[in-house]
């Protein structure tokens, strides 16, 4: 089904309260994380894998075709405005509304409301034309949401990696994602994604009835 409507990011459609779905959290090693991705300590040199163009029908795509895009690189860029948390990719141009450390119908963006335990997402995309980088600039820990590829997505599929901020991250293709949540009020990242930027979503309200909810803190 053609998705011909493109969503506002910056003012979601989702209702004011939702159950909330809560994911597990674990701390991030190299080992844990392979199936995601990789760890990254060197983000300018870091390879982020590009996927070539489908072949369309019986003739296949020549050799050394269909992967010549190149990169889109750049700063992502998030901050805790009250209860809300915002992100701008400068890399793609892009600006959303992350989600809330409460439920949006009681999210102020003038003070925190309450305390910073949780992010409360809305919405994940995958992209099928390639990986994405995001290393912290700032040193600043952070956590993000992850899932594995497929379009039959589960709530239960998710999990939660805190990252101490010595090293980022770099995702496979197709890896379902959202916000790197920063545990300061602001974070850094350096951003290095296929300039195709192909995106395809889910929004967990329209889906699941439910928002996911993310913890920011290890048990």
């Amino acid at each position: 089904m053609l998705n011909a409507t493109p969503i506002d990011y910056m003012n979601p459609p989702v209702p004011d309260a939702l159950p909330l779905y809560e994911i597990p959290i674990i701390r991030a090693t190299a080992e844990n994380f392979k199936d995601f991705g990789s760890l990254v300590t060197e983000p300018e040199t870091h390879p982020v894998e590009i996927v070539q163009w489908p072949q369309p029908g019986w003739r296949p795509v020549d050799a050394g075709t269909g992967d010549e895009g190149g990169y889109a690189e750049g700063t992502f860029k998030f901050r805790w405005q009250g209860d809300v948390l915002y992100g701008e990719n400068q890399a793609v141009d892009d600006r959303y509304l992350m989600g809330w450390s409460t439920q949006p119908g009681q999210a102020s963006t003038e003070t925190a409301t309450v305390a910073r335990r949780q992010l409360i997402i809305w919405h994940a995309n995958y992209h099928p034309d390639g990986g994405q980088l995001f290393y912290p600039t700032d040193g600043q820990p952070f956590v993000t949401a992850l899932a594995p590829p497929g379009d039959d997505l589960k709530l239960e599929d998710w999990v939660a990696f805190y990252c101490d901020g010595s090293f980022g991250i770099c995702i496979h293709p197709n890896i379902w994602h959202e916000a790197i949540a920063p545990l300061a009020d602001e974070g850094s990242f350096y951003d290095k994604q296929g300039k195709v930027h192909g995106r395809i979503s889910c929004n967990f309200a329209d889906e699941f009835g439910h928002f996911l909810a993310v913890p920011l803190t290890l048990p």
